[in-house]
């Protein structure tokens, strides 16, 4: 399996590991490289198993003299286990990222995810930057998030692994159905992908190379901590876009009927998490803020043209306004 991993040659690495198929082969693959990398684990203790999937990864972090963090939580199986369980991941992740300053997450998304991902957005009612939504590198704020694996299926990496007798373990959730993303896979992507992989994989490339082809310039005119300031493109699909991308910076995907609300209401906070607002020539992002604000300080901001929803967190973060002039 001849993989190209000159993006993480001179970072500083951590892996996400699961001790599943997936995260197991890029392991080895990057011990195969001499890529320099630390792991770490979430045990959800869901599973009898998860217990001997951590102790397996501490072996091979002895063992390869790699860095382990971990982190143990005892969490229920339940409808939205799913959301539950990748926000407590990302979180522990990115908390090792900025107390160890980490350059990079390397995750082992592959093949199957991407074409899981593509056709549950489908069943959504998606735009093509969502429908191809899974990127080998994701920038974030203060580090990036690389998937080298999106062109291997998941056959070719449990292949790799059995060829090279090397352990792992199987989630026995996978095969439950109440998980979404499970029935996306048993009843279609699975199949499909068996058949027609490298039909998919070039379709794959043909999509990104199509939406290379048609970016747009999605920089931010002005940012100042975690405020940022964009164009009005004067154009509702456009401005969407970038929301879009700076939300999911951010860690958060934006739902149809959140895309759909910010459009019609201009000015609107997004999970009691992040305040937007589309006003005359830019589109403002910045987070929620309670801060208390006398009234020169709004008299000033009604001069400035600063939009009502953004100007508490100026407040708090104490930008100067002579820095938002643009």
């Amino acid at each position: 399996m001849n993989l190209n991993f000159s993006v993480v040659n001179e970072s500083k690495n951590l892996l996400a590991f699961s001790a599943g198929i997936d995260s197991t082969a890029l392991y080895f693959l990057l011990l195969e490289k001499n890529i320099d990398f630390d792991i770490a684990i979430v045990n959800y203790n869901t599973r009898k198993e998860s217990k001997n999937e951590l102790r397996y990864a501490k072996d091979l972090a002895k063992k390869y003299n790699k860095k382990i963090f971990f982190k143990e939580v005892e969490l229920e199986s339940k409808s939205n286990f799913e959301k539950t369980a990748r926000d407590i991941r990302y979180a522990f992740f990115e908390e090792i990222i900025q107390k160890h300053s980490y350059d990079i997450l390397i995750t082992a998304h592959q093949l199957n995810d991407k074409l899981e991902w593509f056709l549950m957005q489908l069943s959504k009612g998606a735009g093509l930057i969502e429908l191809i939504g899974f990127n080998k590198i994701e920038k974030h704020n203060t580090y990036d998030i690389y998937k080298p694996l999106l062109e291997i299926s998941k056959d070719e990496l449990k292949n790799y692994l059995d060829t090279n007798n090397t352990k792992y373990f199987i989630d026995s959730s996978n095969y439950e159905e109440k998980y979404k993303r499970n029935y996306f896979r048993h009843n279609f992507s699975d199949k499909f992908l068996n058949e027609y992989k490298d039909g998919i994989k070039n379709s794959f490339d043909y999509l990104q190379k199509d939406i290379n082809s048609l970016k747009f310039k999605s920089d931010s005119l002005l940012k100042i901590q975690e405020l940022e300031i964009f164009r009005n493109l004067q154009d509702e699909n456009l401005n969407i876009r970038l929301i879009d991308l700076s939300l999911k910076k951010r860690g958060l995907l934006l739902s149809k009927a959140q895309r759909e609300e910010i459009l019609k209401q201009k000015k609107i906070t997004i999970s009691d998490k992040i305040v937007i607002s589309i006003e005359n020539d830019y589109i403002w992002i910045c987070p929620k803020s309670l801060e208390v604000m006398d009234k020169k300080f709004k008299e000033k901001c009604r001069v400035l043209k600063i939009p009502i929803n953004i100007r508490a967190y100026i407040k708090e973060k104490k930008i100067e306004f002579k820095e938002l002039m643009l």
